[in-house]
């Protein structure tokens, strides 16, 4: 399981298991609001919040019916490989039913809290039912060799056939040692080794081997994975058996290591200089020029070393004119990362504010990231996706500030998630976040960790696609929009953009259109407007989009005043085409594409 469970609590009657629950699968608890006393997070309605965290990847284990869990994540089942486990507890702890996701971490986490209420798991898998294991998911430190091969190896061993264990770890793996066993060559071979897997055999790799690599500054990504492929070869190793890709920090942003570490699909963990500088008494080859230039004597053979203490150096240092790789080896299989991974940042927009229009993939960021900053109003729209998370507000005005903080916090090597609504690339923080990593440090910039962290943008819902789903469709045709905000924006740019949109004949979505000190670019921008388009124009006003306060409204060009439009709305002004519509399903604004005109000439033909 990637993330954290989240433990929900839906009655008084079952607080206290979900309670237990939590503190010993190290989860937060989420409350049914009116309902539950005690909570890290509170909800209101049992079968969205379910569906959000479902969403978002989050394995999920309610204190409550069965039935109300599977209504409530129905909707999202597709694909069994990736969906996050649910788990059912009765309110009693007396019964624990690992719903979806059975071997992808249900089982395992049934049994332990089962074993912790003191009762019954009830696991249906029929691997785990009949053998007590599932070939699918192996211990930790282990990976799958043969994933393909897995399911006719469980049926095989389900219909009374013994394993035969072969491979060089065999006796180590006693997870595998359980299984019923044939005798001489009968049965099912399975093998447990660190070598290539042979076609047709179920394999399995203990991940003991750490790898360390060095490079030059843009190095070849291909000269690099040459080089590890050809040390891996060497081995006679299966990739599959790496515990880790390890280097020393400065190289956090390095392409190369980069894309050795997508290629081989395996954790990327880095170590500071004085670290690995620790490991020199037990290197092979120390370089007096590597620690005059970054202050370590080894990069390649000390960082392979410094993922483990029991570790030993399996294949010293090898290289090429710009790189470098090493193997250490553990004498068991490793299931701890040492060192710093690569800081985060993601970028989310969160949309209007309401979690149905927030996207899954929006919410599967903030519940992986470890901190949320952002303005504290945006943070508080995530509701319990938040709760239990470190959380940094800043207050309006502090954007720079807040941008900055989010960045230096992920060189850390923390996962950070900065909260924005709306499309955090509209009139967002997605600019600011690459300005910031494109200045010089010495001009108000960010650290060189900082420039060097791994940056997600997701998108989100708009203000203005919010305000014209709920209108109808008056961004039918062509549209702009335009900030009234002076505080970035010189006046007379607005003021050139708002002539150049009203000569275009564009549909205008305005942003920021008022502030508490600023009231008149709007009444500007309406005086422009009507010297170009009907005073009839529609314009809507959208305010508090997607929250319980909102409010929509239609005026006419002529009509529309600037006491009415506050901080929180959005200006939608139609063009000459635009209509308002009262139809069956009320007032409906929309801007016609020009089909109308192409039936005329159609029927004209």
């Amino acid at each position: 399981m990637a993330l954290n469970p989240v433990v929900l609590a839906l009655s008084r009657s079952g607080e206290d298991v979900a309670h237990r629950v939590a503190a010993a699968i190290g989860a937060q608890v989420h409350g049914r609001e009116g309902r539950v006393e005690r909570a890290d997070a509170f909800f209101a309605n049992a079968l969205d919040h379910a569906r959000d965290l479902f969403a978002a990847g989050r394995p999920i284990v309610g204190v409550c019916a069965s039935g109300i869990l599977i209504r409530g994540v129905a909707p999202l089942l597709s694909d069994k490989t990736t969906e996050p486990p649910v788990v059912s507890v009765s309110d009693d702890g007396s019964v624990v039913v690992p719903l979806l996701g059975g071997h992808r971490g249900a089982n395992r986490l049934a049994k332990e809290i089962a074993e912790v209420l003191g009762g019954a798991a009830a696991v249906t898998t029929a691997g785990d039912v009949s053998l007590g294991i599932a070939l699918d998911e192996p211990p930790l430190g282990w990976s799958v060799g043969t994933p393909d091969l897995a399911k006719q190896t469980m049926a095989e061993l389900l219909d009374g056939k013994a394993a035969r264990l072969t491979g060089a770890e065999a006796e180590g793996a006693d997870w595998l040692q359980a299984l019923p066993q044939a005798e001489g060559e009968a049965g099912v071979e399975i093998a447990a080794t660190m070598a290539p897997a042979v076609e047709g055999v179920m394999t399995f790799h203990p991940q003991r081997a750490t790898l360390g690599v060095g490079c030059s500054r843009n190095c070849p990504p291909e000269e690099l994975a040459e080089l590890v492929n050809r040390m891996i070869a060497e081995a006679e190793m299966d990739p599959k058996a790496l515990h880790s890709i390890n280097t020393v920090d400065l190289k956090a942003d390095e392409p190369a290591i980069l894309d050795l570490a997508a290629r081989l699909g395996v954790p990327l963990r880095f170590f500071s200089a004085a670290e690995l500088e620790q490991q020199v008494g037990r290197v092979q080859n120390p370089s007096e020029v590597v620690f005059e230039e970054i202050g370590t004597h080894s990069v390649a053979e000390a960082a392979a070393l410094s993922q483990s203490g029991d570790n030993t150096l399996w294949f010293a240092k090898q290289k090429t004119a710009n790189a470098t790789c090493a193997i250490g080896i553990a004498p068991q299989p490793l299931v701890e990362l040492q060192g710093q991974a690569r800081g985060r940042l993601s970028i989310v927009g969160i949309g209007p504010g309401q979690s149905s229009w927030r996207t899954p993939e929006v919410s599967k960021l903030v519940s992986e990231a470890e901190e949320l900053v952002g303005y504290g109003l945006y943070i508080d729209l995530l509701g319990p996706l938040a709760g239990g998370k470190t959380r940094t507000d800043f207050p309006l005005g502090g954007e720079e500030d807040r941008c900055r903080y989010a960045l230096e916090e992920a060189a850390k090597g923390k996962n950070v998630a900065l909260v924005c609504s709306g499309d955090a690339g509209i009139y967002a923080m997605g600019a600011l976040v690459f300005e910031l990593m494109d200045r010089d440090e010495d001009v108000l910039g960010v650290s060189q960790a900082a420039k060097a962290v791994d940056v997600v943008c997701s998108p989100g819902v708009s203000a203005l696609q919010g305000a014209a789903a709920r209108s109808g469709a008056p961004l039918g045709h062509d549209f702009c929009a335009i900030s009234l905000s002076d505080l970035l924006t010189p006046r007379e740019d607005i003021v050139k953009r708002l002539t150049a949109a009203a000569d275009g004949d564009f549909v205008i979505a305005f942003y920021n259109p008022v502030s508490k000190r600023r009231r008149t670019l709007l009444a500007e921008a309406r005086e422009i407007l009507l010297q170009h388009r009907p005073a009839e124009t529609p314009v809507l006003l959208a305010s508090s989009l997607g929250r319980p306060e909102e409010y929509i409204r239609y005026r006419r060009l002529d009509e529309l005043d600037v006491d009415e439009v506050d901080m929180l709305t959005v200006v939608l002004v139609g063009s000459s085409h635009s209509r308002l519509a009262h139809l069956g399903t009320g007032p409906r604004m929309y801007t016609p594409r020009g089909y109308a005109r192409k039936i005329d000439g159609d029927l004209a033909g």
